[in-house]
Parts: C-alpha cells; sequence; structure tokens
C-alpha cells in the first residue's frame, strides 16, 4: 500500500496546493512535511476510498468519517482560532510567511462511543 510514487505525490501536492489558493488557504511550507500528509491521504484513499484526515483514526466507514475527510470540517476553525488545521497541512498566511510558529492544537472532533 506504500507503492505511491514521488510523481503521484508532487501531482496532488499541485492540486492542493491550487485549490489551497483558489479558497484562500496556505498549505504548510515545509515541504517534506506535507509530501509526507500528501502521501498517507493517498494511502488513505486507497484503504478507504476517501481522504481521511491521516492524524486521525478513521473508522473505514464513510459516513462515520465524513466530518475529517480532508478538508476536515474542523480546518476552518482551527485556522482561525490557532492559525493551523489539526494535520497542520493548512495554515495561516501568518505560519505560511513564518511569522508565526506552527503549534500543537486539541482535538475538535468529539469522542465518538
Amino acid at each position: 500500500m506504500n507503492d505511491i510514487s514521488e510523481k503521484t505525490i508532487d501531482q496532488t501536492l499541485e492540486r492542493l496546493n491550487k485549490y489551497a489558493e483558489a479558497h484562500g488557504h496556505y498549505l504548510n511550507p515545509d515541504i517534506e512535511f506535507i509530501k509526507e500528509l500528501v502521501k498517507s491521504l493517498l494511502i488513505n484513499q486507497k484503504r478507504y476510498d476517501y481522504w481521511a484526515c491521516p492524524c486521525r483514526l478513521a473508522s473505514g466507514i464513510r459516513k462515520y468519517d465524513t466530518d475529517i475527510i480532508c478538508p476536515c470540517v474542523y480546518r476552518d476553525p482551527d485556522l482561525k482560532e490557532f492559525g493551523t488545521c489539526y494535520c497542520a497541512l493548512y495554515v495561516s498566511k501568518e505560519i505560511k510567511d513564518g511569522k508565526k510558529q506552527a503549534e500543537s492544537i486539541p482535538e475538535r472532533r468529539p469522542v465518538k462511543k
């Protein structure tokens, strides 16, 4: 399952960057870090048939994971409050420009029982 090519990662990253820019968002400037996140998204795509957030535990059942399909529903509130989404794929302009450092943020997703 880890047979994701560098070319596929780069192409996906390019698409993600265009999407982010078109919607007024920014990707983390740490290219090696986000390549690993993109690789994990692609692995989750193969595993679950959707882009489950690589930093959260997915159930593998789409209807239970809709809130954590990237970009997750927590991205915008996390960006607004903390300057980064939970996995730090998306960041604020301040973080992108190096004026602020990304930090760990609390999990917003409710615990499912």
